[in-house]
């Protein structure tokens, strides 16, 4: 036995599961999930399982009727996903239908949505059942979840990360934002799916590493070539740079490592205590 990571169609998420052969990569085989069987892709080479570990199973590669029933199953389910779409909208029901898949086996049949609400689906349970005699399931997805399976385009201009790679969401935060120092404008900072863009995390920790080389907005610094000092007003942590609003009422950038910082002893000696006032106007920009 050995254990393949195989790709459902609707999730880049890798799933191991026990197979009795080493299929290769790029085959399709049929699966035993958690809903029943159905149709998945290998994505990676056999390895060996491990203790304590719960699979699915792969029961063997598809055959070219299981294939072509799967693509009607999938059609079918198309056609069922916008018909409960116009009836919802005829109910006037607040919620969106956002997939509807069949097992191989045409057992099941689950239906997942979106609402932002808890509402009554009676009625749409009873359409699908006017459809077909599999079970019927309602699961609710989130907005995450819906732009992963749906699938959509990024500011980026590519698939949305959600449907094209990644494995889990990982929490992501508006400090995030901040430490990479892009603007606060939710409509940038947002994704598809209305939620801080996933992307946010990839490089934070770099980013977290740039920043300790560099000194605190609004910290008191001075440059040690031409002596003058002043405020650290913006941080660029790919540059390994800062903008320094001086005593003299300039905006200059510089390299941090050009830079020193004074001590709270030296800042509170300051005549002003280190609290000095910009000028009036917009400053002029120099290069440090």
């Amino acid at each position: 036995m050995v254990v393949l990571p195989v790709r459902f169609e609707r999730s880049p998420r890798l799933h191991p599961m026990l197979s009795e052969e080493p299929h290769a990569a790029g085959t399709r085989v049929v699966v035993q999930g958690k809903r029943g069987p159905e149709i998945a892709t290998v994505r990676g080479e056999p390895g060996q399982p491990q203790p304590q570990e719960r699979y699915g199973a792969v029961l063997h590669a598809a055959t070219p009727e299981e294939l072509a029933r799967w693509e009607a199953l999938h059609a079918s389910g198309e056609d069922l996903k916008w018909l409960l779409r116009a009836r919802a909208r005829q109910k006037n029901l607040p919620v969106k239908i956002v997939a509807v898949e069949f097992t191989l086996d045409e057992s099941l049949v689950t239906v997942s949505y979106s609402a932002e609400e808890r509402i009554e689906l009676t009625g749409l349970i009873g359409e699908v059942r006017s459809q077909t005699r599999a079970r019927v399931n309602f699961a609710a997805v989130g907005p995450r979840e819906q732009a992963q399976m749906i699938g959509t385009l990024g500011a980026c201009g590519r698939e949305n990360c959600s449907s094209n790679h990644l494995q889990e969401f990982a929490p992501v935060s508006i400090r995030m934002a901040r430490d990479q120092q892009l603007p606060l404008n939710p409509e940038k900072l947002s994704g598809p799916c209305g939620r801080l863009l996933c992307c946010l995390q990839f490089e934070h920790t770099q980013y977290l590493d740039l920043l300790r080389d560099l000194p605190r907005k609004n910290a008191r610094v001075c440059h040690e070539g031409s002596g003058a000092c002043g405020k650290v007003t913006k941080l660029h942590p790919l540059s390994g740079t800062v903008d320094v609003f001086t005593d003299q009422g300039l905006l200059t950038n510089v390299p941090s490592t050009e830079l020193r910082r004074l001590t709270e002893a030296e800042i509170k000696a300051l005549p002003d205590g280190g609290r000095a006032s910009p000028r009036p106007g917009k400053p002029a920009r120099t290069q440090g």
